[in-house]
């Protein structure tokens, strides 16, 4: 007798997942690509009518994903309350059905929800704008829309001369961006963190928790309503086609740029790294070891952070400058990075529970800023 079928649901906000076939708590699944474009890799649905029964769920035709080398090592997210996320048994074969990824689990409850990362709502980021625009000494403003009219929020707060940008979830599906910008809005509100407070003294900050609302709530994992990836289009942005992008590099030319942050996760390398601007035409040794200062302090501050592994440096003159760290730090002089996050776990400090987590990426939000803190203090 076939046991009854699981349901599988992801018409919610950051929901992808399509159902191929249901047998008992067996499923066969492929994820929807972002719209008007190629890209996908992001999931998230519910699973429900499993409680004490073993999942198998099969993603499939993943070779065609958009980093098919970061399914190799890599865990599934789930969570039964959608507080605490955890890792649960995964299995990847890139010769099974086009490329599939094997998740099992047995749900306590009779819910529980999967993801590639551990999501980072709408609703939880209007209850971040809320929240902390209420503090004190913190103003909102509304940089402008989305392609589908949504606000790209910014929070402003300090009384220094630095000019600071902090931005994160140009590619919304690295949800790890937006907790770690949690963990930094933390640091710099909360009255009694000796280093919010210096920093507050020394900078204003600009802090843009998530630059493409709409590929967020759709569920993508790298571009906006239109099918552009936003860090593309840092040379030349438009209102046709990254209105996002427009509002944010505006506001950024009646400020000013010191130093800019771009928050990201990667899909393939597990580890904590930062891409800088090297092979930009106008780069000086000063903008150069005004970077490497703060990788360094960074290093040292957490062990979460290295500098061994990470993207490959530009050569002279060869900077991408449709990106935005290489666009800042020639258009502004700026010293400006990307930092990534894994998707997987960090095999530098490996977590057998959740491997890379909400919690870890909010604590390197707080490190990042108490780096910030050192490097600035080590200038004046």
């Amino acid at each position: 007798m076939t046991s009854t079928p699981i349901q599988i649901d992801a018409a919610f906000d950051s929901g992808n997942i399509e159902v191929l076939s249901i047998d008992g708590a067996t499923a066969r699944l492929t994820i929807r690509r972002d719209k008007d474009s190629e890209f996908f890799q992001w999931f998230h649905f519910r699973v429900t009518g499993a409680q004490g029964r073993e999942l198998v769920l099969k993603i499939t035709g993943l070779n065609a994903s958009a980093y098919p080398d970061g399914w190799s090592g890599y865990r599934a997210a789930f969570s039964e309350d959608r507080d605490f996320w955890g890792r649960t048994d995964t299995h990847w074969d890139s010769k099974e059905d086009g490329g599939t990824l094997t998740i099992r689990h047995t749900p306590e409850g009779a819910t529980c929800w999967f993801a590639y990362f551990a999501p980072y709502s709408m609703e939880r980021h209007h209850d971040l704008i809320a929240e902390t625009a209420a503090q004190p000494g913190v103003t909102y403003r509304c940089l402008g829309h989305s392609i589908e009219g949504q606000p790209i929020d910014c929070l402003e707060t300090g009384d220094g001369p630095l000019q600071v940008w902090l931005y994160a979830r140009q590619h919304p599906g690295e949800s790890m961006a937006e907790w770690w910008m949690k963990g930094a809005i933390d640091c710099l509100t909360d009255p009694a963190d000796p280093w919010g407070r210096k920093l507050r003294e020394f900078c204003r900050f600009h802090i843009v928790p998530n630059a493409n609302p709409d590929g967020s709530c759709r569920g993508h994992l790298r571009t906006n309503a239109v099918g552009v990836n936003l860090n593309r289009e840092w040379a030349e942005p438009s209102l046709e086609r990254s209105p996002e992008v427009l509002a944010l590099r505006n506001a950024m030319d009646a400020t000013g740029v010191d130093f800019a942050m771009d928050v990201h996760g990667d899909e393939a390398i597990p580890h904590v790294f930062l891409a800088g601007f090297e092979g930009i035409p106008s780069w000086t040794e000063k903008q150069g070891a005004d970077y490497a200062r703060f990788k360094a302090i960074l290093e040292r501050r957490t062990p979460d952070f290295q500098t061994k592994r990470g993207y490959p440096v530009a050569g002279k003159g060869k900077a991408n400058l449709t990106m935005s760290t290489n666009q800042l730090a020639e258009r502004f002089g700026a010293v400006s990075m990307t930092l990534e996050m894994p998707f997987k776990d960090n095999d530098d400090l490996p977590c057998k529970a959740q491997g890379w987590s909400p919690e870890r990426s909010a604590l390197l939000g707080r490190d990042c800023m108490a780096a910030l803190g050192e490097w600035i203090l080590g200038k004046v």
